[in-house]
């Protein structure tokens, strides 16, 4: 039996609340008992520290030199052991435009994947394009999008071992597959789109419920047609991801997403690819050449390649850029994203939930990584 063990004297932190001075039992792996006093056990003193619940990705490529489209045990491995270090305890792994026998290859690697000790929970996998369009394609490869079709869905859905948990899709390009992933409980996020907000609106009657790196390869707003990004922002049901690396966004459009949206409807993501944590320098994406500077990742005609940002830092520079609170922080950075998935044992802090947390100081550099009740990060 595991010996239970005590973050002493933390400030836990809620979307709906802080409490300062707590004791966090962990036995096995899920929290015991949050209490004011001591018991016994082995403490870790967390005294100036916060408790968070552990930080969700749900759309990220790669870290440490490795990445989803690898297809291989290996790269699943390090990829999931890297996110630990920024306060990541579950990802969305997530795929990328590329032939169907690339993506076959990735989905059958993950259905067998199974997590080891001091590994980030993969939850599943993200399916970002093939279903996609042209107009927004981005670091997308153009040769290999496809108009949506359910027939190949169903075919990934079964070699995926049914872990597709998220879809980016151009609605606009095949109504039809938005309305059956719905059905199928999957997120159908709407992301390299060029609709109109009479499209995107009604993708939204479908069955979309989230947007997919909120401002980037979507229709741009303009005051006689909001398209997808004015839809995604007044659509009150529908929940953005955002990129917060002042690459992506600029710092202000942030601020006014916060506004608009509010932290009850914003998913803090990456997006990253396998340069994360690595020097500057030139990488590959999908067979294609990313230059990696400290002005982002680009391909050779500009077009922005993934991120290389880390979790804690996004969620500093979403402080910076719109003084959110600890509270709202842990709503953008967990909960949500929680919620989202199904997760009820994920994304807050109470007896009885699952143990992935993160316990940080006040400028947000990580402490400690707890995955599955268990150490995976130390500073």
């Amino acid at each position: 039996m595991t010996k239970p063990f005590i973050l002493e004297n933390v400030t836990v932190v809620n979307y709906d609340g802080l409490t300062e001075h707590r004791n966090v039992t962990i036995e096995g792996a899920q929290i015991a008992t949050i209490t004011e006093n001591n018991e016994n056990g082995t403490g870790i003193d967390c005294t100036g520290y916060y408790c968070l619940p552990g930080f969700i990705d749900m759309h990220i490529h790669g870290a440490d030199g490795v990445d989803t489209m690898d297809a291989t045990t290996a790269s699943l491995h390090q990829f999931a052991a890297a996110l630990v270090a920024e306060g990541t305890t579950g990802f969305l792994a997530t795929t990328m435009t590329q032939s169907e026998e690339a993506i076959e290859a990735a989905l059958r690697n993950i259905a067998t994947f199974e997590q080891e000790v001091g590994e980030a929970n993969l939850l599943g996998v993200h399916l970002e394009g093939p279903f996609i369009s042209a107009h927004c394609a981005g670091a997308q490869p153009i040769q290999h999008i496809q108009s949506p079709s359910i027939e190949k869905y169903q075919r990934w859905h079964e070699l995926s071992g049914h872990k597709i948990k998220q879809m980016t899709i151009a609605p606009e390009e095949g109504m039809e597959l938005v309305h059956y992933a719905k059905e199928l409980g999957v997120i159908v996020s709407i992301g390299h789109s060029n609709a109109s907000a009479k499209e995107a609106k009604e993708a939204v009657a479908q069955g979309v419920t989230q947007g997919t790196h909120l401002y980037n390869q979507m229709r741009a707003m303009h005051h006689r047609e909001p398209g997808v990004v004015g839809t995604v922002l007044l659509e009150r049901d529908v929940y953005v991801e955002m990129i917060v690396d002042f690459i992506h966004i600029h710092p202000e459009m942030v601020d006014l997403a916060y506004r608009l949206k509010g932290p009850e409807k914003i998913i803090l993501i990456t997006d990253a690819m396998r340069a994360k944590g690595l020097a500057y320098g030139k990488y590959d994406l999908g067979g294609q050449e990313v230059n990696v500077t400290e002005k982002g990742a680009h391909l050779a005609n500009g077009a922005l390649a993934g991120s290389i940002l880390k979790m804690n830092d996004a969620l500093r520079n979403m402080q910076q850029a719109t003084g959110a609170t600890w509270q709202e922080l842990v709503q953008m950075s967990s909960f949500n994203a929680a919620k989202q998935l199904g997760l009820s044992q994920k994304g807050y802090i109470a007896a009885g939930k699952d143990a992935d947390l993160v316990i940080v100081n006040e400028n947000l550099q990580v402490q400690y990584t707890i995955v599955n009740g268990k150490i995976a990060y130390s500073a």
